[in-house]
């Protein structure tokens, strides 16, 4: 039977988070979304993690239900709002899972703070490095990364679009509309608005532009995950599945203690399409000693 979680509020670096706590014992499991989403993207994997794990997933600032200030939106800040959290909910060396830009949060808390975390997964995340491509500027990249415009999409608009796209992916792909709908507020006229405001999207564009994780992989002392996602096809690899496969290559070079298992068949937004495997490859490492290296 699958866990209630409970909708919590605790103050950490001078704001205000929320995050739902999907109980479970033993080691804890710290689920960090990725840009513009919520930790509502982790409905159907914490559930799964906490019949043998304890597991929190945490809205980031800016982000679902947590406060919305016009800063603090760089690494330092963000990985600080993490672990002053973690201390303010009572956890010790917690394995954080971070998904896309989460994950990116998650390699920076662990140079910054080396003896807090037990572990690292970096679930299709973690190796953000915009400034890498030699076509980008840092106008180019807010540009390239800036979110779609919702004006005047109502939410039955809304629905109807998740829905169809989601059915096409998996059988139950009606049960996700509500996971992603969390990342909008729904206002008195029927339409939606991102609870991620564009000058706070934009600024986190800008902190990743000056993140390269490259330079922070060999300063992880603790073992780290990687759990990129990707579509196998006929024929040859495009340019950017080839850029990716070098991105994990380097990763795996760089890090002190990792292992890679490419997530076959998924999309990017596997925590939603294929809970049950992201679920057990969490699971599985943790149950067989990975995080003990």
């Amino acid at each position: 039977m699958f866990a209630c979680p409970r909708d919590l509020f605790t103050s950490a670096n001078g704001i205000r988070l929320h995050y739902r706590d999907w109980g479970g014992s033993g080691q804890t499991v710290v689920l960090l979304h990725g840009l513009a989403s919520t930790c509502h993207i982790w409905d159907l994997v914490a559930p799964i993690l906490s019949h043998d794990f304890r597991v929190i997933a945490l809205d980031q600032r800016g982000h679902g239900e947590s406060d919305k200030p016009d800063e603090g939106y760089d690494f330092a800040s963000v990985s600080e709002d993490l672990h002053q959290f973690i201390a303010q909910v009572g956890v010790e060396r917690p394995i954080i899972a971070g998904h896309s830009w989460g994950g990116d949060v998650a390699i920076e808390y662990a140079v910054a703070h080396p003896q807090s975390a037990a572990g690292l997964c970096l679930v299709d995340g973690g190796g953000m490095d915009f400034s890498s491509n030699p076509d980008w500027d840092r106008e180019t990249a807010r540009r390239e990364m800036a979110p779609p415009i919702f004006s005047g999409v109502t939410v039955d608009q809304f629905v109807g679009r998740v829905r169809e796209r989601w059915s096409a992916l998996v059988a139950d792909g009606q049960g996700r509309e509500g996971i992603v709908l969390a990342n909008f507020f729904v206002q008195e006229d029927r339409t939606i608005k991102a609870r991620l405001s564009l000058e706070n999207h934009l600024r986190i564009i800008d902190s990743v532009w000056d993140h390269h994780p490259r330079e922070l992989y060999p300063r992880i002392s603790c073992p780290v995950l990687l759990m990129p996602a990707r579509q196998i096809q006929d024929g040859a690899p495009t340019p950017r599945q080839t850029r990716r496969a070098e991105s994990i290559a380097r990763a795996e070079a760089l890090l002190r203690v990792s292992k890679t298992v490419w997530l076959e068949d998924s999309i990017h937004d596997v925590p939603v399409q294929r809970p049950e495997l992201v679920a057990s490859t969490i699971a599985d490492h943790l149950a067989n000693g990975f995080f003990s290296a």
